[in-house]
């Protein structure tokens, strides 16, 4: 059954929200209301799924991190659904089964979203910045119009990558290295 509900709703518990069916696009709850995301277009979905793949390729093999795309995560007052997390193997929120819970009540390691074309800038990077209070050791908001990666630290200014400059990563993937223009040549399908 489907429940049809308008992208802002007017303020409802944490516990309400989270007993509501999950949708697509996904909604998040913040500041006690609900926000439809926008639904993931061409370029984004692009950078999503390979951004993800490549992490996992890395680090999923050595028992070194792991990433979910849309994972939805609870914590604090706020129950957000980031474009990708991902978490360090040692911080997996696993069950007495060594097993991936389904509920997640904590921050991510690293928070990734993807700015499409209608979503709010401002409120991406608030989402970002919640995460960085609760222990996110990293965040990234990467624009395909712009070709450019904002990242965050926590307690540091944002930083605006773009071009060759190399994307900082979690220190457990600090093998790995990506530059922003490696990063969104993910999006041509040329065959040059």
């Amino acid at each position: 059954m489907s429940v049809s509900l308008p992208a802002k709703i007017d303020a409802i518990s944490l516990e309400k929200f989270l007993a509501l069916p999950e949708t697509k696009p996904a909604r998040e709850y913040i500041n006690g209301n609900i926000h439809q995301k926008p639904m993931p277009k061409g370029k984004h979905s692009i950078l999503q799924g390979r951004l993800g793949e490549t992490i996992n390729q890395i680090a999923a093999s050595q028992k070194i991190a792991y990433s979910f795309p849309e994972l939805r995560c609870s914590f604090g007052v706020r129950s957000i659904v980031p474009d990708i997390v991902v978490f360090e193997w040692k911080n997996l929120p696993l069950d007495d089964r060594a097993e991936m819970q389904d509920d997640v009540t904590i921050a991510p390691d690293w928070t990734i979203e993807i700015l499409s074309p209608d979503q709010s800038t401002v409120r991406v990077i608030d989402n970002i910045l919640y995460c960085l209070k609760y222990n996110t050791q990293l965040g990234w908001l990467i624009d395909p119009k712009d070709r450019s990666v904002l990242v965050f630290h926590p307690g540091k200014e944002p930083e605006l990558l773009e071009g060759e400059q190399i994307l900082p990563v979690l220190e457990v993937l600090k093998n790995w290295q990506l530059s922003v223009n490696e990063l969104f040549s993910w999006l041509s399908f040329s065959n040059e």
